[in-house]
């Protein structure tokens, strides 16, 4: 194989919030337990990559960035040959992540006491971007219809009054993993622009589209949403550089361009980071055939995970992603209470999950499990979860 995904890397002793986080994050310090949680790949990031990160650190010297306009480029030439979106190196601004960048856009663009609304179940730091700035969460809930989550526009239309200055969408959706369709977002972006109402398009996993799919990125729709559209993007979910906090903000408003880059100001950031410029490029220029290479070994794995659920936790239902490397499973079948659930699987099946409710009231029920990882990994912590299920049963 040109790439061998089903290598076992150990990660501990890295300084990774997945594995050495454990304790930090939960007060684990036992190494028995296997952690399929945090969205970032058990996989080694691709070979163009380390290749650029090796050879700016042979240089020997690491002073502040600039002069970097082929990392514009590689950021252009991505958007229009990945997802057929053209964009403008002045619509692009960096942040050091994507969670930075929602902070920012409600500082810029709302004052305390104004309303932002999300869809959950979601994820987290969509409720604390909010709340961190003073403004107030509207929710509109998505709705299962048994098979997938849809959006619930009647509700949105209801709880829309002249307070709501935000909307913040996830496309694809984290953790439900659906791919917005042209249609649903066409609708949605109406909605907005009848209101008053900036979107923002979180599109962080725009480049992990499974089979049969097609991302459509919010701003490409048509010149009016452009103008209406904060768009949220980054390299570090599609080739597993999470830790090297490089993101770009693609705002092709003047206006509301203007407005962000003020606040970012005061919050002190400026440049990227001279590794994550190089990993950015070399992934962009280089990385398109290990991505694709990457996604048939999610999909395997997503297979894997299907059949060995249906077989062996029938009651267990697997929400079938669209996009994204996290499955959201609905264990409601089970009958257990929030904490009973976490307790059985972290206890019992030494297996750490993102626990549903910690993306809204709605997730209640739910586990979030990372599969972008060996299939050997994989099936060990489908194991544990049948185990604990089994053994509390």
């Amino acid at each position: 194989m040109k790439y061998n995904f089903d290598e076992v890397i150990n990660r501990f002793d890295t300084k990774c919030l997945k594995w050495d986080g454990l304790e930090e994050r939960f007060g684990i310090l036992d190494k028995d337990v296997l952690p399929l949680w945090v969205a970032d790949m058990d996989f080694e990031a691709p070979k163009c990559v380390i290749d650029a990160i090796v050879n700016r650190a042979s240089h020997g010297i690491f002073g502040y960035a600039g002069g970097y306009n082929s990392y514009y480029d590689s950021v252009i030439n991505w958007m229009r040959n990945r997802h057929n979106w053209y964009i403008k190196k002045e619509w692009i601004v960096f942040t050091p992540g994507i969670v930075p960048a929602l902070n920012i856009i409600v500082k810029a663009l709302t004052k305390p006491g104004d309303k932002v609304i999300i869809q959950s179940p979601i994820y987290p730091p969509f409720f604390k971007s909010v709340m961190n700035n003073g403004c107030e969460v509207v929710n509109n809930p998505l709705k299962f219809n048994g098979e997938k989550y849809v959006m619930d526009f009647d509700d949105l239309e209801k709880k829309i009054d002249n307070t709501v200055k935000l909307m913040f969408l996830c496309s694809p959706h984290n953790p439900v993993g659906r791919v917005w369709s042209k249609e649903e977002l066409k609708r949605l972006g109406d909605i907005c622009i009848r209101n008053n109402i900036i979107l923002v398009s979180d599109e962080i996993h725009s480049d992990l589209v499974l089979k049969d799919y097609k991302h459509t990125p919010l701003a490409s729709i048509s010149e009016e949403f452009a103008q209406n559209a904060i768009v949220c993007t980054a390299p570090s979910k599609t080739f597993n550089i999470a830790g090297l906090q490089t993101s770009n903000i693609i705002i092709p408003n003047e206006v509301i361009r203007n407005k962000f880059l003020k606040a970012r100001e005061s919050c002190g950031i400026s440049k990227p980071n001279t590794f994550g410029i190089e990993a950015l490029e070399a992934a962009y220029r280089y990385g398109e055939e290990w991505l694709d290479h990457i996604l048939v070994y999610i999909e395997q794995n997503l297979n894997y995970l299907t059949k060995y659920i249906e077989e062996n936790i029938p009651r267990v239902k697997v929400i079938q992603p669209e996009a994204t490397y996290l499955v959201w499973l609905d264990l409601r079948k089970l009958g257990l209470n929030k904490n009973d659930l976490e307790n059985i699987i972290f206890n019992k099946g030494k297996l750490i999950l993102n626990q549903g409710y910690t993306y809204g009231k709605e997730g209640e029920g739910f586990v979030r499990i990372n599969i972008a990882c060996p299939q050997s990994i994989l099936k060990e912590g489908l194991s544990r979860l049948k185990n604990s299920i089994d053994n509390q049963l």
